[in-house]
């Protein structure tokens, strides 16, 4: 027999199951003591399912793609923060070879951006116009890993505010292709005018959601649409406003309002029964490795710890179809020293993370 893990101290299968100890067996997860174990290390702590970033960009910084060995160090970064499920959230790299790497985390892509033409951050996006959307809707659920990514808003220079990218028609035709091909999409969303046609329209989920309204609020829970805050990165608003508003005085002084407001935005969707997850929306100007620092923006927000810790943990692997600490999966875990659901700070500190079976830090 292989090495055996044996993790003890108190295992997080799940918010209020707690149990004793597993084991890790070639690479998976038994809740059963295995029969003639020698080679046996031990792991003690408070263990939980790997974390997830639910919206980040491997592949990515500011100014497009990047190479291998940066993205490499992205992925490490999160990896070594606890963060071993990934959804990409949109980028123009390839990084099918990561799934080829047993010591990097596992990612869920979502294909490269859809954007409309000289609407969003140059370098990042497809850019096209309306007519074509279906088409690039297709390409990327077929690119993807069952998810989709479009910009919902961005700056019109016209206005100089944010508005609406897409017609009510044309993303209605979008995402009934992609989820005819199994994908469910999202959407990039600053402002409060893109989103109820994109809801009516059968969106799944909402990213950054700053403009959700008290009217908007009950249609989301209504249709059960998701929204990933990334409150690490709606931090950057002011900066981005004083930058722009020389230029954009009406943007810079709605994404000041939203960013103002943004606590409570988050605090009254949940209230009202709309699922929330843990995002960061790293790899654009913001670093890797954040994981920790969003779970406990959820908090400041006045979600529970428990529910913000689960938004990063249990409900969000279910949420992404990939299992925790289930008999037979595999040994993606984090191991800390002390209770996260009792401080969720502790999720800044692990004491071991372990991948695919292996103690990798």
């Amino acid at each position: 027999m292989s090495e055996v893990l044996h993790v003890k101290g108190r295992v997080l299968v799940g918010p209020d199951d707690v149990r004793d100890e597993l084991w890790v067996i070639g690479g998976r997860i038994s809740h059963d003591r295995p029969a003639g174990a020698r080679d046996v290390r031990t792991v003690e702590g408070w263990a939980l399912p790997g974390l997830v970033d639910a919206h980040c960009h491997v592949g990515l910084d500011q100014h497009g793609a990047v190479p291998e060995d940066v993205a490499e160090k992205q992925a490490l970064t999160d990896r070594d923060a606890g963060a071993l499920l990934l959804r990409d959230a949109g980028s123009p790299s390839d990084t099918r070879w990561i799934d080829d790497r047993q010591d990097l985390p596992k990612v869920i892509r979502a294909g490269r951006h859809i954007a409309r033409t000289r609407r969003y951050i140059r370098n990042y996006a497809w850019e096209i116009e309306p007519d074509e959307l279906v088409a690039y809707v297709a390409r990327e659920a077929r690119r993807g890993d069952g998810w989709v990514k479009l910009v919902g808003d961005w700056i019109d220079r016209g206005l100089g505010d944010l508005a609406a990218c897409w017609p009510r028609e044309a993303a209605e035709a979008a995402i009934a292709e992609a989820h005819r091909l199994g994908a469910r999409v999202t959407a990039h969303c600053f402002s409060e005018d893109s989103l109820q046609d994109l809801v009516e329209a059968g969106i799944d989920c909402v990213e950054h959601a700053t403009g959700l309204t008290e009217e908007l609020i009950p249609l989301f829970a209504a249709r059960g649409v998701a929204i990933v805050p990334t409150l690490v990165n709606i931090a950057t608003f002011p900066r981005l406003a004083d930058g722009g508003e020389a230029r954009f005085p009406r943007w810079a002084a709605h994404m000041r309002r939203l960013h103002e407001r943004r606590y409570d935005t988050v605090r009254n969707a949940y209230d009202a029964g709309v699922p929330v997850y843990v995002g960061t929306d790293a790899g654009g100007s913001l670093p890797h490795g954040l994981v920790a620092a969003e779970v406990a923006e959820l908090v400041t927000a006045g979600i529970p710890p428990v529910e913000a810790l689960s938004a990063a943990a249990w409900a969000a692997r279910d949420w992404l179809g990939r299992p925790g600490l289930d008999e037979g999966a595999a040994a993606d875990l984090v191991v800390y020293e002390q209770d996260p659901r009792a401080d969720v700070r502790v999720l800044a500190a692990p004491l071991r993370v372990v991948l695919n079976g292996r103690v990798v830090g």
